[in-house]
């Protein structure tokens, strides 16, 4: 459920990211080679997890499948977290300078 929630996050973020075109104010670039960086990740661990585990890889449990996918939500919003300190640090469009250094009338 890790693979599947980060691969859909991953895929969501890139036609968005296509949509917008050559428009990367909001930096959905970074975001969605975080979450393919994530995607790719989980897959390593699916292959070594089936290496070690054959075909019970297949059946998991509920419960665990509940708690891969609690992770996988938890890696996106990990990722979200990430991607806006950086959106705000690199500031593009010039909102937080803004908000810090207006002066009052």
């Amino acid at each position: 459920m890790t693979l599947l929630t980060t691969v859909f996050a991953a895929i969501i973020c890139t036609i968005i990211w296509y949509r917008n075109g050559a428009n990367n104010e909001m930096m959905l670039g970074t975001l969605s080679l975080m979450y393919w960086g994530a995607s790719i990740m989980w897959l390593t661990d699916a292959i070594f997890a089936y290496a070690q585990f054959g075909v019970d890889f297949f059946a998991p449990a509920p419960l665990d499948m509940l708690h891969d996918f609690y992770l996988g939500l938890s890696v996106v919003a990990l990722g979200l977290v990430i991607w806006l300190v950086i959106l705000l640090v690199k500031d593009p469009k010039g909102v937080v300078n803004t908000a810090l250094f207006k002066k009052n009338k």
